[in-house]
């Protein structure tokens, strides 16, 4: 980076700051670059972006209010237009749109979003919007909400096998990442498809370096786990079950010389259409870092990032707060 001020040379910071939004203070981590030859802070906008991303992310999560991609995927459950949801909940005939881009909710208007998750609710609100909906949309809507009841016990089903996987809810702990099997299934098979066959060892420093990095750049990890610092670097709490759960990662046993451990191998190809353009340039990024290094080189790199060293003597869980320290990416 060149100075905007001088075209010399600057410096990459970082601080905890703290601001208020909506009458609350939440802090966050400040990214930013200071010019060497004026001493003059200045930010970019994916810094400022990522900034906003804590702030918003942390009032989500203190008022129980959805995430953007689960209020696409309410609209989706019930197959509607952003339009047929905000006449439906009252909305601004333009707010649910705005929403799904990532405009915060209000507390009131995000209860009420997450209150129709049950179809018995949705169905109700669809039941009392007559007045504004001709006779056929109400018939065509009603049908649609009623068929997610048949989801009902899919849902419960999926719940149950996301518990084994991942062990908190969504929140500052896992970086705000959606909690998805299939999405964290295509980024091991990704991160597969990209490097090769991996050692477990490997693999949990690998999503580690990938989890931190994205929170860093944008405020919101990938994959939904949180990281604890054991004796032989950062691993995914759990790490045993996320291998385990996918017949399409295949675990191999091998030994070499007196060690024995498992090796990693993507049966499927990766299904790339669940990530953004954004969260597949950032895994090309740590694998393109990491691929050709050994499973003990990688451990090595770990250890001196200070997410494992302020952690491990407790084995506590890494606060996602530790990214912008990162050193190796």
């Amino acid at each position: 980076m060149k100075s905007p001020f001088t075209g010399g040379t600057c410096t990459l910071m970082h601080e905890t700051r703290e601001v208020t939004y909506r009458k609350d203070k939440f802090e966050y981590v400040a990214q930013y670059w200071i010019c060497d030859d004026t001493g003059e802070e200045f930010t970019t906008t994916d810094q400022d972006g990522a900034s906003l991303a804590q702030v918003y992310n942390s009032y989500r999560e203190k008022f129980g209010i959805p995430y953007p991609d689960e209020i696409i995927g309410l609209r989706e459950k019930y197959g509607l237009s952003c339009a047929s949801m905000s006449s439906i909940l009252g909305f601004g005939s333009n707010q649910w749109r705005l929403y799904e881009q990532g405009e915060v909710p209000s507390v009131s208007n995000g209860r009420m979003i997450r209150s129709i998750i049950k179809p018995e609710v949705m169905l109700d609100l669809v039941e009392n919007s007559k007045n504004f909906l001709s006779k056929q949309e109400v018939e065509k809507i009603s049908k649609k909400v009623k068929a997610a009841f048949d989801e009902g016990e899919r849902s419960l089903l999926d719940s149950f096998e996301e518990s084994r996987v991942f062990l908190h809810k969504r929140g500052a702990v896992n970086g705000y990442a959606p909690e998805s099997l299939s999405r964290l299934k295509n980024i091991l098979l990704f991160i597969l498809y990209k490097c090769g066959d991996l050692w477990c060892t490997k693999m949990n420093k690998m999503l580690f370096y990938i989890d931190f990095a994205a929170y860093r750049e944008r405020g919101m990890a990938l994959t939904g786990l949180s990281y604890k610092a054991i004796e032989f670097g950062p691993v995914p709490e759990r790490w045993d079950r996320v291998f385990s759960e996918f017949d399409a990662v295949r675990q191999v046993p091998k030994s070499i010389r007196e060690f024995e451990g498992i090796i990693l191998h993507g049966s499927e190809k990766p299904d790339l259409s669940l990530l953004s353009e954004q969260e597949i340039s950032i895994i090309e990024k740590v694998c393109d870092k990491f691929k050709d290094m050994s499973s003990h080189e990688i451990s090595i790199l770990s250890h001196e990032e200070s997410a494992w060293k302020d952690c491990v003597s407790k084995h506590s869980t890494i606060p996602f707060s530790e990214a912008f320290s990162l050193k190796a990416i």
